[in-house]
């Protein structure tokens, strides 16, 4: 078997969880044999990257940006180097300019054979420093999201899921959802995340996200929410949010920018919203709609399942790998 070495900063991060560890039974299935590595800030642990890097067919390196002399010695050992990333990690988390930052995803761009690039934004960006450029999307398991929930009949539950780093996202909308309130008086928003927000002028049910709990908790609420604000990190966005959420049945409503246009056809399997008042009527909308909310469910699930499910990413994945080697 062909070794293919993965190495991401952590086994908890959401890119290394949905553009690697999900693969790795059907990369065995297709002849290679997957490793994952930490790179954390020892020296001990970069030198057994490199050990690993010399006996592998094939080296990726999920979304960082490396220090200079260990991606020298990286390429050096690699056969086949690939950078894959799902975020606009050049530029900062504002979606401002950085110079650092840019500086080292252009070396990094440079050096390797390949790039997989989460979307068509990344994907322009790094063409501008190596042609060989490939959009991967990132996928989900759709099996796992298919599941059967009792939905809350008291309340309409709008969920969201994410954690403290896109917390900002969620509070953006907070005037939105204030309005919403007026108009459907039993609406319920349900936080999957490590946080909650508490006197924003409607009930929360906060949910600590767990592997296990997720899906249940997805599918158990009425209605996706995946606002964002427009800027270059949003449009580095690679559309998780939605996905899940049309996993799971769920119609969705989504901020009009970037990849999330892509996913959501409006009338179609959710709402696209540029202003608060557009979230607001679209909510409102949907909660009133019961047929409304199932349709747009059935056709964001079945859209996923033909164009974002694991099985049809994958695809691309292997032929790219066995391209490339």
């Amino acid at each position: 078997m062909k070794t293919l070495l993965i190495l991401s900063k952590s086994e908890k991060d959401p890119s290394t969880r949905y553009r690697s560890l999900q693969y790795f039974s059907l990369f065995e299935k297709s002849g290679f044999k997957p490793q994952h590595m930490l790179l954390a800030k020892k020296t001990t642990n970069y030198l057994q990257a490199l050990t690993c890097a010399r006996r592998a067919h094939t080296v990726i390196v999920l979304r960082r940006t490396l220090p200079i002399l260990f991606l020298w010695l990286l390429r050096k050992n690699a056969k086949r180097l690939i950078f894959d990333f799902d975020d606009a990690i050049f530029c900062k988390d504002d979606g401002s300019r950085s110079t650092s930052r840019m500086a080292r995803f252009a070396t990094m761009v440079r050096l390797c054979d390949n790039i997989f690039a989460g979307n068509k934004y990344l994907a322009k960006a790094a063409q501008a420093f190596n042609s060989n450029v490939i959009q991967v999307p990132t996928s989900v398991d759709t099996n796992k999201y298919f599941v059967h929930a009792n939905k809350p009949k008291n309340s309409i539950d709008i969920v969201w899921i994410g954690s403290r780093s896109t917390r900002k996202y969620l509070e953006y909308i907070i005037p939105a959802l204030q309005k919403a309130k007026k108009l459907v008086f039993n609406l319920r928003l349900k936080i999957i995340a490590d946080f909650n927000l508490s006197d924003i002028g409607l009930q929360t049910l906060p949910i600590q996200w767990t592997p296990e709990n997720e899906a249940i908790e997805l599918a158990s609420a009425h209605i996706g929410i995946a606002p964002l604000t427009d800027d270059n990190w949003s449009q580095g966005k690679c559309g998780l949010k939605v996905l899940q959420y049309m996993a799971a049945g769920l119609p969705v409503i989504a901020s009009n920018v970037g990849v999330n246009a892509e996913l959501v056809q409006p009338g179609v399997n959710g709402d696209l919203a540029r202003t608060m008042d557009d979230w607001a009527e679209s909510i409102h909308r949907l909660a009133l709609n019961r047929d409304l909310r199932a349709r747009y469910g059935s056709a964001g699930r079945q859209f996923v399942k033909c164009n974002y499910s694991i099985e049809v990413v994958f695809d691309r994945i292997i032929s790219a790998l066995n391209t490339t080697i």
